[in-house]
């Protein structure tokens, strides 16, 4: 069976501690905190109060704190946000310096001490340690988005436009990173909104094309007409914003001069007749 491999992830792992710190974030970001648990790296989001994309989160349980996993550029200012939300509450937010270990590839169950993604079974696990691990092979950053690419899955900014992108455009409905049973959350009513009234007019979704990829934020045609926009992408393969009345026309979609094959994952739901 194939082994599992591992990539070192642009991310920095924050620690939430002190007796509030599930309530406190419980009315900050999009997932419901009792499903964070040692072993699971549960997806969220955190929003601007319009709804709109501002970060990416992994979250898991070790002891009596919960450490998040966020996008290493952006991670102080994204600690100071947070603190701006403490008031009087009974939070530590620190910084620690963990690595992120993206780990995929593998049949079978996660090594120990991996937690598991829980976008998608084939996407693995994330390993929080302070060294690579001994007993799997590194892989470049390009296999992994290889790999998440085949998938469908994004990488938070790099594939979602901050203050802009919507959760359910990209996918996080069907990949669990949003519940929309938990109380309120900041943005939860565009997002909610957006799902009850059907408003999804466009996809993140895989494509294929001949080559290097198109630079991110070129414009995805259908013959004259924009048809969206591409987003991250390596040789051969990326993913690309779809505007959903074009993803079944006789017209072929071209990006930067590049013919597109778009795919629809398994696990993604369109609106019927789409």
């Amino acid at each position: 069976m194939p082994a599992y491999q591992f990539t070192r992830l642009p991310r920095t792992v924050l620690n939430v501690a002190g007796d509030d710190r599930k309530t406190f974030l419980q009315g900050l970001i999009s997932n419901d905190v009792a499903k964070i648990a040692p072993g699971q790296a549960l997806w969220a989001a955190f929003l601007t109060p319009q709804g709109k994309f501002l970060w990416d989160l992994f979250l898991t349980e070790q002891g009596d704190t919960v450490l998040i996993d966020v996008d290493a550029a952006t991670a102080e200012a994204f600690r100071k946000k947070l603190s701006l939300y403490k008031l009087r509450s009974k939070v530590t937010i620190t910084t620690t310096d963990l690595a992120v270990f993206a780990v995929f590839g593998g049949d079978g169950a996660l090594p120990e001490g991996v937690a598991a993604d829980t976008r998608l079974p084939a996407m693995g696990g994330r390993l929080y340690a302070s060294q690579p691990p001994a007993d799997m092979a590194e892989a470049p950053l390009a296999a992994w988005d290889a790999w998440r690419f085949a998938q469908g899955v994004p990488d938070g900014a790099r594939d979602l436009i901050v203050d802009k992108s919507l959760l359910l455009e990209n996918g996080f409905d069907e990949l669990g990173g949003v519940d929309f049973n938990k109380g309120c959350y900041m943005g939860q009513e565009l997002t909610a909104r957006t799902k009850y009234r059907g408003l999804v007019r466009k996809r993140l979704l895989p494509v294929s094309f001949d080559g290097a990829a198109p630079e991110a934020g070129t414009p995805v045609l259908a013959g004259e007409a924009e048809a969206g926009e591409m987003r991250s992408g390596g040789d051969g393969a990326g993913l690309a914003m779809i505007r959903l009345e074009h993803l079944r026309a006789d017209t072929p979609l071209t990006c930067g001069g590049k013919v597109l094959a778009v795919t629809v994952p398994a696990w993604a739901v369109l609106p019927e007749g789409e």
